[in-house]
């Protein structure tokens, strides 16, 4: 079986080979899925460089690089939810193959009319978004939340769960580009943060001096954000794709000063010690996505095969894909006949 196995870290993303691998055999109490498609996320970079704060222990060579899939069961264990045939995705490392052994929890059903490619960059995303604005960050009807990055696959699933809380959403993205994908998905105003230097003070124009009550940030921007969010506001810190090493260092004074709350929210731990709010979230989830409230995040290129990862993930490092860059795997379409 084929897979994009990473042996030693690599230094050029060209470096990263798909190779032969065993099938996966099931533990006890899992499933086997054969994968139709996979999504790209910048993390996949940094585990490949080993430059991610997991590669110290957890993610050490050598593992099967990739993060989130969606797919057909295969098999399962005794008294399973799933049968064979039914249609998944799932977030869980070791998704750029064509089968894998994983957990019951981890897995969910394709949401209705839903294809592969819709549901494959759906579960490293759209649960960190909500968990962060909904669950850490409490957003509420009429209050008004600044998204960085908003045509970025977190920021897409952003945007769309703030106004489907009802929020005005003040998006800022990278280019013109960018700024119609994230006004296609619901964004009531949209900022490009690199013509505009001084962009908090856009911001701060849109909210009549006053800020953000909510800043939804993935990208390393908390000291700009600072300037123009709202006395006693929220910057929620989800992920910093904007640095991969430099993270930034703010004076803990002016968080004093604004009586800010900066909270971190990394839903990976959180599904590993508080099951109950994880499948809080996925209800959440659900009946958006049940109301027609969260649509699918996919970049109109298409790329075949594991072979197309490593152009995946150099569209993803030079700020080309906006949403989800998806990989359909040479077994999709094998997969939708079942």
């Amino acid at each position: 079986m084929k897979a994009i196995r990473i042996d030693e870290f690599v230094k050029d993303l060209d470096d990263i080979k798909v190779t032969e691998v065993p099938q996966p055999h099931a533990k006890d109490g899992e499933v086997i899925v054969q994968i139709a498609a996979a999504g790209v996320n910048f993390v996949d970079i940094l585990y490949a460089r080993g430059k991610h704060q997991n590669n110290r222990s957890l993610v050490r060579p050598p593992f099967i690089l990739g993060l989130e899939f969606a797919g057909i069961v295969v098999s399962v264990p005794i008294n399973s939810r799933y049968s064979p045939g039914d249609r998944v995705f799932g977030a869980y490392l070791g998704s750029y193959t064509e089968h894998i052994a994983i957990r019951e929890a981890s897995l969910h059903n394709l949401p209705k009319n839903w294809e592969f490619k819709d549901a494959a960059g759906l579960a490293a995303t759209a649960p960190v978004s909500y968990g962060a604005l909904i669950t850490g960050g409490k957003l509420q009807r009429g209050e008004t939340v600044l998204i960085h990055a908003a045509a970025g696959g977190l920021g897409v699933m952003a945007v769309q769960i703030a106004k489907a809380a009802g929020a005005r959403v003040i998006a800022t993205t990278g280019s013109q580009a960018k700024l119609n994908v994230a006004k296609s998905f619901g964004a009531d105003v949209c900022l490009d943060y690199e013509s505009k230097s001084a962009w908090w003070k856009e911001v701060l124009k849109l909210t009549n001096g006053s800020g953000v009550d909510v800043v939804y940030d993935p990208v390393g921007l908390v000291d700009k954000s600072l300037k123009c969010l709202k006395h006693k506001g929220r910057i929620l810190v989800v992920g910093f794709a904007g640095t991969e090493r430099n993270i930034e260092r703010i004076a803990t004074n002016r968080i004093l000063l604004r009586q800010a709350q900066i909270i971190g929210y990394r839903f990976g731990m959180t599904d590993r010690i508080d099951p109950a709010e994880t499948a809080e979230i996925w209800r959440g989830l659900e009946a958006m996505w049940e109301s027609g409230l969260l649509k699918p995040t996919v970049y109109d290129r298409v790329y075949r095969g594991l072979e197309s990862v490593v152009s995946a993930m150099k569209d993803l490092r030079d700020r080309k894909v906006w949403g989800k860059a998806v990989v359909l795997l040479e077994s999709s379409h094998q997969a939708s006949r079942l």
